[in-house]
């Protein structure tokens, strides 16, 4: 039994480390009071102007931290790692902080060109600073080296998304969201805590960095009890992250909260889970299992394979639901499951000696999914905005209203498919790849399986753009500029990484070591 390393106390020159997430803690706090000081009549689209600043402001902390790491050496001050280990500041952490700040500044862009003409939603500010807390909660998931670290910010970034999915007030099916969602996260929450006192039981410590010595000199005395320990854990961020079976809650809330909530949730919400996932298993799993060397040991494989399994039913299930679907939120939910799929399999296919790209795949085709998942529901709000609904016949016709914006959508729409010229092919391709050289053959052939099923539903999209037209086709299609920006962003940075995805892939490689930034304590 492992006694873990109590918490000390964080210095004032360790504040800077956290520089990022108090920040953004400052500017939430501000804008709370700015929006109940501000008179009446003061638009309240400045207080989501100032929180794509400040999270803008939080970005540059990171990068500086990332280049100030960099630059340190491998050597030297790689890791930082405060509160006794419990909160690391390493590569890893900076590049998931990264995606996180830049996918809560889309949508919180989204939202300044949407929010405006959605009557439901009363309280506008509300949406826009509420953003903040949640972000931090994904940064502090992505930076945990401890599992009450990790479950703080799990229940930050878990309560205010419950709140930001209930702001469509005057609607019921936001109402049913929230309540369906707070239901659910609370069975997911109760499914981590129990899986994290197992691993506690075992190891005596809450530490990650204690479980690589820990728990192989109990493996063989408490299998079953290792084996629920993880599978529970499992189980509650399978719900978080919408994998099968447990995504039946994901269509029902992504239709009923705002359309910036709903992409919000698909990709930062899932990203911080998923980022969580690695920590937690390439820091327990990983060395009790053949990656972690001395022989094949059971309990670690069947871990990662109960992965495996988990990712081809997300995929299989997210492409076949999706098939009969024609309310688009609900569609792009479902392929968010058929998403959370792929992500999956880089985490679930372990370290080999032919294949260590695992986490280089992981966060690649996380920024690739960021791009074209919150594009496409930019665009779905310029859309629903002229329809006056969510249904796909709302795209009818799209090519002749407005070439410019089915030209971006037909970008995100070639990327989730995973068709080239676009950075979705090159994701899907290292991931498959990457399959592929550690002998997954079976999961090889489910993801060629599911990307041809889903060309059924993604390009019934493109149907209705360029062959169909509807009673609505002279309904006029206006773009803001706030949603224009979020759209050509995405479009150009998907295109871009379609046509040099190695920049990205290498830099990422470049800066990135396991053992220097993943697995706690050994940098």
């Amino acid at each position: 039994m492992y006694e873990g390393v109590s918490f000390l106390p964080l210095t004032w020159p360790d504040m800077l480390y956290m520089a990022p997430e108090l920040f953004l803690a400052a500017v939430f706090l501000l804008l709370v009071v700015a929006d109940l000081l501000l008179p009446q009549k003061v638009s309240r689209l400045s207080i989501g102007w100032m929180t794509v600043a400040g999270l803008l402001g939080a970005a540059g902390f990171v990068v500086y931290r990332l280049i100030d790491l960099q630059g340190s050496g491998r050597e030297v001050g790689q890791v930082i790692e405060l509160l006794g280990a419990s909160y690391v500041v390493d590569q890893f952490a900076n590049l998931l902080k990264l995606v996180f700040l830049a996918g809560t500044a889309l949508v919180a862009l989204m939202a300044l060109g949407s929010v405006k003409q959605d009557k439901d939603i009363t309280d506008r500010a509300e949406l826009f600073y509420l953003l903040l807390p949640a972000a931090i909660g994904a940064m502090i998931m992505a930076s945990s080296g401890n599992l009450v670290t990790l479950y703080i910010g799990l229940e930050l970034l878990s309560i205010t998304s419950y709140v930001l999915v209930a702001l469509r007030r005057r609607s019921s099916k936001s109402a049913e969201a929230a309540f369906k969602y707070v239901v659910i996260g609370g069975i997911s929450s109760a499914f981590i805590l129990f899986g994290m006192s197992y691993l506690y039981g075992l190891t005596g410590s809450v530490d990650l960095g204690d479980f690589r010595t820990a728990l192989p000199e109990v493996m063989t005395s408490y299998p079953a009890l290792m084996y629920a320990g993880f599978f529970f854990l499992i189980a509650g961020f399978a719900i978080k992250i919408a994998a099968a079976p447990f995504h039946a809650w994901a269509p029902d809330v992504y239709q009923g909260a705002p359309t910036p909530v709903s992409a919000f949730l698909a990709v930062v919400s899932k990203g911080a889970a998923l980022a969580a996932v690695l920590r937690i298993l390439y820091n327990s799993a990983f060395f009790i299992s053949g990656g972690g060397g001395g022989g094949v040991k059971p309990v670690g494989n069947d871990v990662y394979l109960a992965l495996l399994v988990l990712a081809a039913a997300a995929m299989l299930a997210g492409t076949t639901a999706a098939l009969r679907q024609r309310q688009m939120k609900r569609l792009l939910a479902l392929s968010g499951v058929a998403n959370a799929g792929y992500l999956l399999v880089p985490i679930g296919l372990n370290f080999t000696t032919v294949h260590s790209s695992n986490v280089s795949e992981f966060i690649f085709y996380l920024i690739v999914y960021l791009l074209m998942t919150i594009g496409a529901f930019a665009v779905l709000t310029v859309i629903s905005q002229a329809a006056g609904h969510e249904e796909l016949k709302g795209f009818s016709g799209l090519y002749y209203r407005a070439p410019w914006t089915s030209a971006a959508m037909v970008v995100f729409i070639l990327s989730l498919a995973g068709l080239p010229v676009s950075g979705g092919f090159f994701a899907k391709l290292f991931i498959l790849m990457g399959a592929a050289s550690a002998k997954a053959y079976w999961l090889v052939a489910i993801m060629v399986i599911s990307s041809v099923i889903s060309y059924y539903f993604y390009f019934a999209i493109v149907r209705q753009m360029f062959m169909r037209s509807s009673s609505e086709e002279e309904s006029e299609i206006r773009v803001s500029a706030p949603t224009g920006i979020v759209i050509w962003l995405c479009a150009g940075a998907t295109v871009a990484l379609g046509l040099m995805p190695g920049l990205l892939m290498d830099w990422i490689q470049a800066i990135f070591t396991i053992r220097g930034d993943l697995l706690i304590g050994l940098g």
